[in-house]
C-alpha cells in the first residue's frame, strides 16, 4: 500500500496521504461504491480521476469508514454521516485526506508549476514576492499560498468568498512550515493555523481553527 505520509496535527486531527502508483483494477479491490457514487464513478472519463477517485476510499478504510459514510452538503462540502469533518484533496498522482473530530478543516495538493505566475494576481498581491531570489521560490511561495487560500475556502464553504479580498495569509519563511490566516467576510473574522510541507514537487497545505493550540511537528 503506497501510503505516502501519516501526519498526527494533534489529539483530534490527522491527515493520510496516498501516491497513487496501483492500477484502477487493483485498487477496485475491496471497494464498495455507494449507487450514487458508482454513478460518479463510471463517469469519470480520466482514469487518473478515476484512480484518485479510489485511493480516497481507501484512505477512509484507515479511519473505519466506507464510501457510503462519506456525503456532501448543497455547497459540495463532503461531511462524515458520524460529524466527524473532512476534507478531500488530490493532484495527479498524490491524494490526501484531513480528518477532524472536533474542528472543521481543509487540506489542498498542488503540483509546482510556473502557470501559478500567470494566475497570481487574481489570489494574491504579486508585488508582495517581487523581493524572492528567483522564479522557483515565487512559484514555491505562490503555491502555498494558493494551497492555504483552497485549504480556508473548503472549510468556510460559502459561494461569495474571494480568495483576493477576503483571505488573508500572514507572510512566512519557507523553513518556517507554518503560519496563521484570517477570513474576512460579511462583518465577521475567523483565524486559522496554516501548516504546509513540500515533496517530489509537490505542496500540501492544510488549515485548522487558531484557536487549537495544540500541533504536533511532523
Amino acid at each position: 500500500m503506497p501510503l505516502h505520509k501519516t501526519i498526527t496535527v494533534n489529539e483530534h486531527t490527522s491527515i493520510t496521504i496516498w501516491k497513487v502508483e496501483e492500477t484502477q483494477e487493483q485498487l477496485q479491490k475491496g471497494i464498495t461504491l455507494s449507487p450514487h457514487c458508482q454513478k460518479r464513478f463510471s463517469g469519470m472519463k480520466s482514469e487518473i480521476h478515476r484512480r484518485a477517485f479510489l485511493s480516497i476510499r481507501h484512505l477512509l478504510a484507515l479511519y473505519g469508514y466506507v464510501d457510503e459514510d462519506l456525503h456532501y452538503s448543497k455547497a459540495g462540502k463532503p461531511y462524515l454521516k458520524d460529524g466527524t469533518h473532512i476534507s478531500i484533496t488530490h493532484s495527479h498522482h498524490f491524494t490526501a485526506i484531513i480528518i477532524g473530530r472536533k474542528d472543521e478543516v481543509g487540506i489542498d495538493i498542488e503540483m509546482q508549476r510556473d502557470k501559478i505566475l500567470r494566475i497570481a494576481h487574481k489570489f494574491t498581491l504579486v508585488n508582495e514576492y517581487r523581493t524572492l531570489a528567483n522564479t522557483e521560490a515565487v512559484v514555491r511561495k505562490l503555491t502555498i499560498v494558493w494551497g492555504a487560500k483552497e485549504s480556508l475556502y473548503k472549510i468556510y464553504g460559502q459561494k461569495g468568498l474571494s480568495f483576493l479580498e477576503h483571505i488573508f495569509v500572514s507572510d512566512f519563511l519557507f523553513d518556517d512550515k507554518k503560519t496563521t490566516a484570517t477570513i474576512q467576510y460579511k462583518g465577521d473574522t475567523h483565524s486559522y493555523h496554516i501548516c504546509f510541507m513540500e515533496f517530489e514537487g509537490f505542496t500540501c497545505v492544510y488549515a485548522f481553527p487558531l484557536d487549537n493550540n495544540s500541533i504536533t511537528q511532523q
